[in-house]
């Protein structure tokens, strides 16, 4: 690869490979977002000529999108709430504390990861019938919590090892205990991986399907599963409109969390630069 980069050519075929990699992953979602503006009934690419008729009708009198959304956002709201509870509670026991079988707990938590999502929505209708609990928006927002919060666990793990514990030591070193020191030094520089797991687990929510079609009920649909009706019962083509707002979504997520990030680690870098310059220190003198 050094070889590559070192010439002139070797640089122009790198960019080249890449520049077809991207737009490779990107044109599926090119083509959605051109086709959602396409007058077309049936939707074609290239539209023959453009509309916002699709975007209008997700809002007109008698849609069925509104309720899906707002169903959707609500749901995705407690199996955030949820997932950051647990991810919260099982990254600090697996990165501050002396957990036995560490790693067999770890591989659990992460275990439903490796589960195919059919898998685990049938065991869920088979957990939640009994207790007549299908159709319930509680009942699918724990559900989705299965699946939303072991990446919650995976991004609070790595965000709880990335924190340089000579903080928490000065602290603990100044008589701080273990609750101020979670209060004042590890959550507030945990910060920005929190609200990262918090906008993933919102994603992995609102966009999962199998739980939310073995979990709903003809009054509780949520918005994929009132998209694959959509395409399934009838043509609707304000789905491109509904995928379109989606990916716009998405993008604005994924960018709020890049930003977030780059601010904890300047705090987290400025933090470290205090401590050094006023030698926050052990009683022999030397920092920690």
């Amino acid at each position: 690869m050094m070889e590559l980069r070192s010439t002139l050519g070797g640089r122009i075929a790198l960019a080249t490979i890449a520049t077809v990699i991207l737009l490779f992953l990107a044109l599926p979602i090119v083509v959605i977002l051109v086709t959602s503006f396409s007058s077309n009934a049936f939707g074609s690419f290239p539209p023959d000529a453009w509309t916002f008729n699709w975007y209008r009708s997700l809002f007109a009198d008698g849609s069925k999108w509104p309720a899906a959304l707002s169903l959707s956002a609500f749901v995705a709201t407690l199996s955030t709430v949820f997932s950051l509870i647990i991810g919260v509670t099982a990254a600090t026991a697996l990165t501050r504390s002396e957990l036995p079988l560490r790693s067999a707990v770890y591989a659990l938590v992460l275990g439903p990861l490796l589960i195919p999502n059919i898998v685990t929505a049938l065991g869920l209708f088979l957990l939640f019938e009994p207790a007549s609990m299908l159709g319930s928006p509680l009942a699918i927002a724990l559900g989705h919590t299965v699946l939303a919060s072991p990446i919650a666990v995976l991004i609070l793990v790595a965000t709880l090892r990335g924190i340089d514990e000579r903080l928490e030591d000065a602290a603990a070193s100044m008589g701080a205990g273990r609750l101020t020191i979670a209060r004042r030094i590890t959550f507030p520089l945990a910060a920005p991986g929190m609200v990262a797991a918090a906008i993933f687990s919102f994603i992995t929510s609102f966009d999962e399907f199998y739980i939310s079609q073995f979990l709903s009920a003809a009054n509780t649909v949520t918005l994929p599963v009132q998209m694959y009706n959509s395409l399934t019962f009838d043509i609707d083509p304000s789905v491109t409109a509904v995928s379109a707002l989606l990916i716009a979504f998405a993008t604005l997520a994924l960018v709020l969390v890049a930003l977030v990030r780059w601010l904890g680690t300047g705090r987290q870098n400025s933090l470290l630069s205090v401590e050094n310059a006023t030698a926050i220190a052990t009683p022999g003198g030397e920092a920690v």
